[in-house]
């Protein structure tokens, strides 16, 4: 079996891949994530998801490499990682009572076996109204200023929704596991 790697530093990322009970290596990618002006969000994310996983598998041919990455957006703006609660509690309010697309990209290369499996899965996630009060209050638990629409769907965040429409309910914390289980048993690695 190759060296399996996930280049990422996202410990949500890493949480979801210790599910599939694979040994593998956290390794962080080091690309930029620019935006390109017109880029459409799903296509953001597979290119971005491609590149940490090219960048990886650049250094480590011998293995293979999992890179994914996630973009959150209502119509065609994004949201990004709040970064602090001010930006947080805005996005929140922005997406109150509206819905919003999570796009999720990924890619499993194997530079020196010819694996290149790419993927894109899109939740759209039902927002609640929320009151200025309950958003507030969720910002000041939960803290969710690192991830993409500044929310925990695995946390306290599922919450603030009325639904979720997702074929892969992982995807939506960063990773879908249903597509890359059934991308690593192709390139070799044996699941259930």
């Amino acid at each position: 079996m190759p060296e399996l790697i996930l280049a990422s530093t996202s410990p949500y990322r890493r949480s979801l891949l210790e599910r599939l009970g694979l040994g593998f290596t956290a390794v962080p990618p080091g690309t930029a994530e620019d935006t390109i002006a017109g880029e459409l969000p799903p296509d953001r994310a597979l290119r971005l998801a491609v590149a940490k996983a090219q960048a990886v598998a650049s250094r480590r041919p011998d293995a293979v490499v999992i890179g994914s990455d996630q973009v959150a957006a209502i119509g065609r703006r994004i949201l990004e990682k709040p970064g602090d609660a001010a930006r947080c509690r805005a996005q929140l309010a922005a997406a109150s009572g509206s819905s919003a697309r999570f796009h999720t990209g990924c890619a499993v290369i194997g530079s020196r076996a010819g694996i290149r499996l790419v993927h894109i899965d899109t939740t759209t996630v039902f927002f609640r109204s929320l009151a200025a009060a309950q958003i507030e209050r969720y910002v000041e638990r939960e803290q969710p200023l690192d991830c993409a629409g500044g929310f925990r769907a695995e946390g306290l965040g599922i919450s603030l929704f009325e639904s979720v429409e997702s074929r892969d309910p992982t995807a939506l914390i960063g990773l879908p596991l249903i597509w890359l289980a059934g991308a690593l048993r192709r390139a070799g690695f044996e699941l259930p």
